[in-house]
């Protein structure tokens, strides 16, 4: 994978811990090689069109993955680094790309450099690793010091990154991936919240290993440009689309997906110029399947959408099959199940094949990949958009009614009519 073409990929993004049934807490047990499992959904993943593997933390924690303890041990609850070498190995070898979790901003509070400070705090030799570290202040864990934290979760420790020891470590754990797990790029966890100059030097040091090493930023919020650009990052999520998705379907209101295209891609966009990650749900935000009303009538109207906007389409393992997930009592639990590839739990079966359809289509048409953005025609009910290149234009027609729909717009001297079915869509090329 190169940054010129990330836009060929069709990422799979896979929450280890959960995916593979490993338990909630780190407990300390003995070392279970549960990460094997990901060679048994090569095949599944390729039926998908899927050549890009986005894994969520997998480094030793404490729980969900983000409180890292080490960055350079696979998590004992998924198995060992040798372990994950061998799936790495075996993806590169059935072409697909690694992308792994860089959670930076924070560690957990069994990182060895904060079990220090427990020790030895004004005496430990990592007091400057982390952020706002005062001893004249206490802190809900009752330690005699307080730190910054991330949200206000103290089992969050937020990391000094303007500490160049602190830098070298993390940067140092990052070639070491490059080198024993061939990934070819990182998702910067809560990357609004890291020292912009941290985010050049990481650019700068996975370019001199890599050049076309890929960083892409979790952003909710903001101009994206901010992070989004030569120095920094690559690409960041595209919440705002995220939401313009699931609303527009849902309130039966194709005008409000078609203005934030319009508003990113179009003409005048402000993210014309880059590759946005895209996606319906993650392991952070409900189910698609759960978001959606009707969602067996409108899941392929959003994987639709999903598929044919610029950017980088992402499918969160097993909605695939349209399973189900919210969040509960404050867990994020119920978004994480680990799901059997040999028995699914299949709540739409069709949905797999819309979705291997639709990536045939991006591979068909490169302007699905490549191509700009131009508003056509937009109903509550309907939208007609197109994506062109200089040697190819197509024309995209999706129909989110439960009913037929006349479709029709001028577009570069041409008249175009299309009766489309309920919830269909449908490509012409120019």
């Amino acid at each position: 994978m190169s940054n010129s073409d990330i836009r060929d990929s069709v990422f799979y993004h896979i929450y280890p811990i959960g995916f593979c049934g490993a338990p909630p807490e780190n407990t300390g047990e003995a070392v279970t090689s549960r990460i094997l499992k990901i060679n048994d959904w090569i095949p599944h993943m390729k039926k998908l069109g899927v050549n890009a593997v986005y894994f969520g933390p997998l480094f030793q924690s404490g729980t969900h993955g983000y409180d890292t303890h080490d960055y350079r041990l696979v998590d004992t609850r998924l198995g060992t680094n040798e372990d994950f070498k061998a799936v790495c190995k075996n993806l590169k070898e059935n072409g697909f790309s690694i992308i792994l979790d860089g959670v930076f901003n924070h560690v957990g509070r069994g990182f060895f450099a904060f079990e220090d400070l427990l020790r030895n705090r004004e005496n430990s030799p990592y007091r400057d690793w982390f952020s706002s570290l005062r001893f004249d202040w206490n802190n809900s864990y009752g330690d005699g010091f307080h730190y910054d934290s991330w949200a206000g979760y103290e089992s969050l420790v937020k990391l000094n990154l303007r500490n160049p020891d602190v830098k070298r470590y993390l940067l140092d754990s990052v070639k070491m991936w490059m080198d024993e797990f061939m990934i070819d790029g990182l998702r910067l966890d809560a990357a609004d919240c890291i020292d912009h100059d941290f985010f050049r030097e990481l650019r700068r040091v996975t370019a001199e290993k890599n050049p076309d090493f890929w960083l892409m930023g979790e952003i909710i919020h903001g101009d994206y440009r901010v992070w989004m650009n030569g120095e920094m990052l690559h690409s960041v999520t595209n919440y705002e689309c995220y939401k313009g998705i699931h609303s527009s379907i849902t309130s039966k209101n194709m005008f409000e997906i078609m203005s934030s295209l319009d508003r990113q891609f179009g003409p005048w966009g402000l993210y014309k110029e880059g590759v946005l990650y895209n996606f319906l749900d993650n392991h952070d935000v409900n189910r698609i399947a759960s978001t959606l009303k009707n969602f067996k009538e409108n899941l392929k109207n959003a994987y639709t959408v999903l598929f044919t906007m610029p950017g980088v389409p992402s499918i969160y393992y097993g909605s695939e099959w349209g399973i189900e997930g919210e969040k509960a009592n404050g867990s994020d639990l119920p978004l994480r199940p680990a799901v059997d590839v040999e028995n699914p739990d299949v709540v739409m079966p069709e949905l797999v094949e819309h979705i291997g359809e639709l990536s045939m289509l991006r591979e068909k048409y490169p302007a699905l990949r490549y191509g700009a953005f131009e508003r056509v025609m937009v109903q509550n009910e309907w939208m007609i958009f197109s994506r062109y290149t200089n040697e190819e234009a197509v024309l995209i027609f999706i129909n989110i009614a439960h009913s037929e729909q006349r479709m029709f717009c001028d577009w570069r001297g041409r008249h175009f009519e299309e009766m489309l079915p309920p919830c269909s869509y449908k490509v012409i090329k120019m």
